[in-house]
């Protein structure tokens, strides 16, 4: 039996107890950062083993399962299962990356550190188990990990706001997990396995029957409503933004890098699989959360003056393009939501750190009190560049593939209206544009528009070496995204086919 996922997962926890045990915050700093690369590199190695079994190998059969007995009471039976598939194991690697990268980033949380650092380790623990938990109760039990120290991150480290904004964040998150808990208890006292990909196999016996359609559909809503909430899809957005504005820089960096993730990675290991006929009927409703999700996203961070703000609507507009990728049902577009899903975390985490440099030394957030950065800045802008334009989807960076494989996935997509949907959808891009342009003109070009305290310099080692990887990265998958797409494609392929049936059903119905 292989324990790297188990290792991985849990190592960070490992260092919690040596935290406690310095009272020197440097020390606790390099604890906490050599523990998260640590991490790093298992969820490396377990790409490469994973890679190495065969990138076709489907959720339940990879060498890399942990299967043993847990919890057993009656006929409740939880096992302790592990286990990734070409999907999971994307996810696991952005988190390993954006969990040292992060970590790096606390380096400049000053008010107890030693906490700071625990609770993040903790969190770094649930984000990593709930991309690797095959059983239901397992995931949710990572999953409720991570609300509360991300709700002590915001609420004791944040800003003037960080209790509402704490607050706020942990009863959506909440209402999320009751919805989720619901259909979770449901589906098993129906199958009787808390089993991720058994449950997937017997999908078809998920309350069968005409009679059932409603409850099918309720269930599939529950489950959506949670994930989505997560997302967030819009109207269920709202916590996000000043939770991101509030949050230190590396929760920010996670919340938007990881967390984001887990509610479009939550649809397709579990909500759009278990019930694919309820998923196809949603189309319309599914496809126009996602539209409306774009460019109400993207209108608001037209509108907004704080720099950190206008990211963090920025994330509602491109997690649109994941929803609508998966809403397609088609493999292009499928490819295209996973790898937007991967690209924005890169991006995202990348533009919350660039806003974080010049806030640790300005001190502020408005964007109209910059000004003339590239010319006194010119590294720092060079490299602020590579974020912005490839969040704008500048063809040569990972914004770019990972968008136009959703809007081709959408644009061939057999269901009612997709075309006219896709359509739509593209406006998101050309306001996407505006807001970047208008940001970078506000503060990288003209002239400074104020003295600051302290005069503004380019970012230090540290800050460059979170910086690079992420630039690199999109820029790599950018030029050659085919090194994502092998891997991922053959598992989507099979994720896809299962709803042709049903796809097909729904349209001889409706003629």
């Amino acid at each position: 039996m292989d324990w790297t996922l188990t290792l991985m997962t849990f190592v960070p926890l490992a260092g919690i107890p040596l935290l406690w045990a310095s009272n020197e915050a440097k020390v606790q700093r390099w604890i906490a950062t050599i523990v998260s690369a640590v991490a790093m590199v298992l969820s490396f190695v377990v790409w490469s083993r994973f890679q190495a079994a065969g990138v076709g190998t489907a959720l339940g059969s990879s060498p890399l399962k942990v299967d043993l007995p847990w919890i057993s009471v009656g006929s409740f039976n939880v096992r302790y299962t592990m286990d990734v598939d070409a999907i999971s194991v994307f996810m696991v690697v952005l988190t390993g990356i954006l969990g040292f990268i992060a970590s790096l980033s606390g380096w400049g949380v000053q008010k107890n550190p030693r906490g700071f650092f625990a609770m993040y380790l903790l969190l770094l623990t649930g984000m990593f188990g709930t991309f690797v938990a095959a059983d239901l109760f397992l995931f949710y039990v990572f999953w409720e990990v991570m609300l509360l120290p991300m709700y002590f991150l915001i609420g004791l480290w944040g800003g003037p706001k960080r209790e509402f904004a704490a607050i706020k964040f942990f009863i959506y998150t909440l209402v999320g997990s009751v919805l989720m808990l619901g259909a979770f208890l449901a589906v098993y006292f129906q199958l009787g396995t808390f089993s991720i990909s058994e449950i997937i196999r017997r999908h078809a016996e998920i309350f069968p029957g005409a009679e059932n359609e409603n409850l099918r559909m309720v269930l599939f809503g529950a489950l959506f409503c949670g994930f989505a909430i997560k997302v967030p899809v819009f109207p269920f957005h709202t916590w996000l933004p000043l939770a991101h504005v509030e949050a230190p820089t590396p929760i920010s960096v996670i919340l938007a890098g990881v967390l984001l993730k887990m509610g479009g990675y939550g649809m397709m290991r579990m909500a759009f699989p278990w019930f694919p006929d309820e998923v196809v009927r949603a189309w319309p409703v599914l496809a126009t959360l996602a539209v409306v999700s774009i460019i109400y996203g993207a209108f608001v961070a037209m509108a907004q003056t704080d720099w950190k703000k206008l990211v963090a609507y920025s994330s509602v507009s491109h997690m649109g393009y994941v929803l609508l990728g998966l809403a397609t049902l088609t493999p292009e577009g499928v490819n295209g939501a996973v790898l937007q899903m991967f690209s924005h975390g890169l991006l995202a985490g990348m533009m919350f750190l660039l806003v974080g440099v010049m806030y640790d030394q300005a001190h502020h957030r408005e964007m109209a009190r910059f000004g003339g950065l590239a010319t006194t800045l010119p590294k720092y802008t060079f490299i602020a560049m590579v974020g912005f334009f490839g969040s704008l989807g500048l063809p040569g960076l990972s914004g770019f593939v990972s968008e136009m494989m959703v809007f081709f996935g959408a644009f061939k997509s057999a269901l009612p209206d997709a075309k006219l949907f896709t359509i739509i959808g593209t406006l998101g891009v050309v306001m996407g544009a505006v807001y970047i342009l208008i940001m970078i003109q506000k503060i990288f070009l003209g002239t400074a528009k104020e003295a600051h305290a302290h005069p503004l310099h380019e970012p230090s080692a540290r800050e460059w070496i979170m910086l690079t990887p992420l630039a690199v990265l999109s820029l790599f998958l950018g030029i050659y995204p085919r090194i994502a797409l092998d891997m991922i494609d053959p598992a989507i392929q099979s994720w896809t086919k299962e709803f042709t049936p049903h796809i097909a059903a729904h349209a001889e119905k409706g003629k």
